[in-house]
């Protein structure tokens, strides 16, 4: 890990104290009451604003002291602001029934912008693997525009949540499938590892993923979803391809539980479970033997 700042040092913030300072701020702006009505989402914002029980919170907290953190945007061409940091106030202070929001103004690049915004989000705990894709993948871009090279940039942009170079890297691959597919990963109908084995398929061969897996219902094991990116490599997928894989028969998993009742007077007491495991199996490979 690198300063406590993370990437937001690119874009000359010292700690998030700074990014979320009150009207003493270090960069001396003004905070601002802004309209809500001039307050703008950030393009392309990868993460959900819910009205959900945390929403509830906040609305609540907002409606007895105020939005006590500013948010942060920059001046929007054509006029109002885009919101950089502040999503969810904004949604709190409309729900209870506010007008207008406090603001810090500052005139960030898009790279910047873009950086500051998913820093300021991405450690919350409650993040969807389509959230995290789309937001690891704009920020590494912004990052490759401000002049990162090579797997450190990866390194760097994970770094505002503690996570290493190679999540990022599958979380910017997860970003390539379609919605349709992200929302499968969402909903744990597709594992994490198997989303980023079909991200390397085309948009078409998604397409024909989504299909089939809607169709039946089935789920995607490591084999499939690998022998799927190997074929796809030579573009050598068709329709008929990925359905005759992805209908491929799953072995059957069996799982045998035995009470402990119906053995422990076959077992000395210090017997642990491996011994009991290792006993029970050989007596089946001699059993197995004799038949």
């Amino acid at each position: 890990m690198g300063s406590k700042a993370g990437s937001a040092s690119k874009v000359k913030l010292n700690s998030f104290d700074d990014l979320f300072g009150g009207a003493e701020n270090t960069a001396g702006e003004q905070i601002i009451s802004a309209k809500l009505s001039d307050l703008h989402t950030f393009k392309g914002h990868p993460f959900r604003v819910l009205d959900d029980e945390k929403m509830e919170e906040t609305t609540e907290s907002i409606g007895k002291y105020g939005v006590l953190v500013p948010g942060i945007v920059r001046p929007k061409a054509g006029g109002g602001y885009e919101i950089i940091a502040g999503h969810r106030r904004k949604r709190g202070s409309e729900r209870a029934g506010l007008d207008t929001m406090p603001v810090i103004v500052r005139n960030y690049t898009d790279d910047e912008a873009t950086i500051i915004m998913v820093d300021s989000n991405i450690q919350r705990e409650d993040i969807l693997p389509s959230e995290k894709a789309k937001a690891y993948a704009m920020k590494y871009e912004a990052m490759k525009h401000q002049g990162s090279k090579g797997g450190s940039t990866l390194d760097e942009v994970g770094e505002a949540a503690g996570e290493s170079g190679k999540t990022v890297q599958r979380y910017v691959w997860l970003a390539r499938l379609i919605d349709e597919l992200l929302d499968m990963v969402d909903k744990k109908k597709i594992g994490i590892a198997q989303g980023v084995d079909i991200s390397f398929l085309s948009e078409e061969a998604q397409q024909w993923v989504a299909v089939i897996l809607e169709e039946t219902g089935a789920a995607v094991n490591a084999s499939q979803s690998a022998t799927l990116k190997e074929y796809g490599k030579n573009g050598g997928l068709t329709l008929e391809m990925v359905r005759l894989i992805l209908e491929q028969e799953k072995p059957k998993e069996r799982k045998v539980t035995i009470k402990s009742d119906k053995i422990n007077k076959y077992f000395p007491e210090e017997y642990s479970n491996d011994d009991i495991e290792s006993v029970i199996i050989r007596l089946l490979e001699e059993w197995k033997g004799k038949q």
